[in-house]
């Protein structure tokens, strides 16, 4: 392969819509992946979660190979056997609720704010409250959403009835509260934000007012959800139940695929023609996200995401007593952030050389968020090259 000419191939047809690392990946394999010249790499933040259980993995790949000899895909006016399986495979690892299928983030968010404007219209209610240092998708309802100013420039008018408040701040979530308020939504950890983590104190009070006045909870976890924090989701944690969740990046391993669940009491509002997927829950999808479930209890990739997430956390803690350049360590899990005094994007840079993927946000935290069956030894491995990184910088 010619990565130059690939790259001006890149530059002469494709949208320049990422700032892109000249890195071509050729195959993966669990937690490595190659590039064009065999170069191995130790990827340590596998596509924004997409990859969740690593890259090519066994399960996920004879399920799709398997389904793809039978249907491709089956129009949501028909029925699939495997969406309806799936469906329930959701709603027993969450909560009792009825599951609509799209296929990505940004939409499942875009079926959740539907949902809870028509769930509010018949009293006027079409607002929802959302924190400042969100993401939630580049739709321009999820960007409207999103409480990022610099992801909206350029894209006014965005749609209205979104209102931003402080994060962990309950008091600012109490004064915005209005007769047109219908929902608040957020990240129980804001990983585009800089892995910022909801407190708990916060987030039962939040769901508490919620109740009192009459509103729905939505919870993102599209980043957090499928045993990225330890447990199935990360609201799992909090002790509460939201009355609408969005997920998808680690559902399909790798595959495009993206949901939500609602509780019953609301899930029946989306009735027929009042919202849609044509490639939502296809049977290939189906096929990888019911085999991602399958990994995730056969190999307890569960308690492997505590224990090694604890192990990293405890790895980077030494690190933080060791340079005096990272301010905080923060997240759950396998999702932690790495807040550095200064910017981020060299180190990120230099780890690549090292062979070593990462991710910076938010300009300077460095984000890390291994596959869910990550080894100790493997932690190590990165370990040894952010040190040997951040002693030089």
């Amino acid at each position: 392969m010619d990565k130059n000419k690939l790259i001006k191939e890149y530059e002469k047809y494709v949208m320049p819509t990422y700032t892109r690392t000249p890195l071509v990946i050729t195959k993966g394999k669990g937690s490595k992946v190659w590039d064009e010249s065999g170069k191995e790499y130790l990827d340590f933040f596998p596509g924004w979660a997409v990859s969740g259980l690593g890259h090519r993995h066994p399960l996920v790949v004879a399920a799709l190979s398997e389904q793809a000899k039978k249907v491709l895909h089956v129009p949501n006016n028909y029925y699939n056997e495997l969406q309806g399986e799936l469906a329930k495979k959701i709603s027993q690892s969450s909560f009792d609720g009825k599951v609509f299928f799209c296929n990505s983030g940004a939409e499942s968010v875009e079926s959740a704010i539907k949902l809870a404007r028509l769930y509010g219209s018949s009293a006027g209610k079409y607002e929802i409250i959302t924190m400042e240092n969100s993401f939630h998708g580049r739709t321009l309802a999820s960007l409207a959403a999103t409480g990022q100013s610099k992801y909206k420039e350029g894209f006014a008018p965005l749609p209205q009835g979104f209102l931003q408040v402080p994060f962990n701040d309950l008091a600012a979530l109490k004064a915005k509260i209005n007769p047109k308020t219908t929902a608040v939504m957020l990240e129980l950890i804001q990983g585009e934000g800089g892995i910022n983590v909801a407190d708990p104190e916060y987030i039962k009070a939040i769901k508490a007012l919620c109740d009192e006045k009459g509103l729905l909870l939505i919870f993102d976890e599209v980043q957090t959800g499928i045993g990225r924090t330890g447990k199935m989701f990360c609201y799992q944690h909090y002790g509460i139940t939201p009355d609408i969740m969005t997920m998808a990046k680690s559902l399909g391993g790798g595959f495009p695929i993206g949901a939500i669940i609602a509780q019953r009491k609301i899930a029946d509002t989306l009735g027929p023609g009042k919202h849609a997927s044509t490639f939502g829950g296809s049977p290939l999808a189906c096929a990888c996200s019911l085999a991602v479930f399958q990994a995730v209890e056969k190999e307890k990739l569960l308690a492997n995401a505590k224990e090694t997430g604890e192990y990293l956390y405890k790895k980077l803690s030494h690190l933080k007593e060791k340079y005096h350049i990272i301010k905080e360590i923060r997240g759950k899990g396998l999702m932690l952030g790495i807040e550095l005094d200064k910017e981020g994007g060299p180190i990120y840079e230099e780890c690549l050389k090292k062979g070593l993927l990462i991710n910076c946000t938010h300009g300077n935290v460095l984000r890390i968020m291994p596959r869910l069956g990550v080894s100790k030894a493997e932690i190590d491995k990165a370990i040894a090259i952010l040190d040997s990184v951040l002693q030089g910088s």
